[in-house]
């Protein structure tokens, strides 16, 4: 079943097609991504509408769309009511988790249908991949493999942290990345007890710990990983709380297998942070799906008492954040399997000096 048939298969009397506003919907439907456009999806046909921009690459790689260019003299909404004219289409539903207020109010004054919300429906697709994007995420993950070798050779005392957040960035593309999956994180010494702090101008020093959360773009797929390195050396304190988050993380993964919960998940790699004394320093999840999204369903979280689906594909991130001190996080990707979990990431995950 194709990614276009998946999503004919939600349609019914209630709802008569789909407008596809999203881009990762888009991209997921068409198996391919352009940037800009709105599709619509019925039983009987499916079009892509696009301005001239992109018509062209539409046109040579959207299969399965008829491809229509929107523009001053053929608007959206008058190119998307011939299309429901054209598939008998009056009830259509839409995305109501990336159409704002006001894009859907503009739509139900200039679109003849009723708009019914469909998110969850279609996003249930994404849950668990399918093995052509298994290959894309770990090509992806590939690339941010050695991304991070080559970035290890760069880092020196005295250079900033928005220095060598550049540094990553580089490295990234220069093996391969096609765009980033989210903006790096680069944080060290007292400022890697933040989870998600923002690359500044701190220098570097000897002694600190330097954590790095980054991942690439393939092919519109996202990769993520976090490795927490010391520079120059590291403390006994520094040690023990790495070994912790380190043995968190083998505990976690060890849990993972379709079928478990995530919230099972999640407390195997607590009960090690917890059982020695670091509980109230992990506040976050265990894990987050990802795909065309950074952050997708399901997750691995305290919260999530669901079965984890085969196929799915998730991060494993535990991480203990002591203020004013340091912080440790290390995170690898994971695909659920029938009998446990195979690794997408292949950095070592010894604590690693530099």
């Amino acid at each position: 079943m194709t990614n276009l048939e998946k999503y004919r298969s939600v349609l019914s009397d209630d709802v008569q097609g789909l407008l596809l506003t999203s881009r990762y919907s888009r991209m997921y439907a068409a198996q391919f991504d352009i940037s800009e456009g709105v599709a619509l999806v019925g039983r009987t046909g499916a079009r892509y509408f696009t301005d001239s921009r992109y018509i062209e690459s539409a046109q040579k790689n959207l299969h399965g769309f008829e491809v229509v260019e929107i523009g001053l003299s053929n608007p959206t909404a008058q190119a998307i009511n011939a299309a429901l004219a054209d598939f008998g289409i009056s009830r259509l539903g839409f995305e109501d988790g990336y159409l704002t207020v006001a894009e859907l109010r503009q739509f139900e004054k200039t679109v003849n249908a009723s708009f019914v919300t469909v998110q969850e429906e279609i996003n249930a697709f994404r849950v668990s991949k399918d093995a052509w994007e298994i290959e894309r995420m770990e090509k992806a993950q590939e690339i941010t493999d050695r991304a991070f070798a080559e970035v290890c050779g760069r880092i020196r005392e005295g250079m900033s942290e928005k220095e060598l957040a550049a540094e990553l960035i580089y490295c990234l593309y220069k093996n391969g990345g096609e765009g980033l999956s989210f903006d790096p994180i680069v944080v060290s010494g007292p400022n890697s007890s933040m989870p998600h702090g923002v690359p500044g101008d701190r220098k570097l020093q000897r002694g600190d710990f330097i954590t790095m959360d980054f991942g690439v773009l393939y092919q519109g797929y996202c990769s993520d990983m976090t490795r927490t390195v010391a520079l120059g050396y590291a403390s006994d304190e520094m040690r023990k709380v790495y070994d912790i988050v380190l043995r968190a993380q083998l505990a976690g993964i060890a849990a993972t297998k379709a079928g478990v919960t995530g919230a099972q998940i999640d407390a195997a790699a607590r009960k090690v942070i917890r059982d020695a004394g670091y509980g109230a320093f992990f506040g976050h999840s265990y894990g987050h799906s990802l795909g065309l999204e950074i952050h997708e369903d399901p997750n691995c979280s305290p919260r999530n008492c669901e079965p984890m689906p085969l196929g799915a594909v998730v991060s494993a991130e535990p991480g203990i954040y002591l203020p004013g001190k340091f912080g440790v996080r290390i995170e690898d990707v994971v695909v659920f399997t029938q009998d446990g979990c195979r690794n997408l990431t292949k950095s070592p995950k010894d604590l690693r000096i530099i």
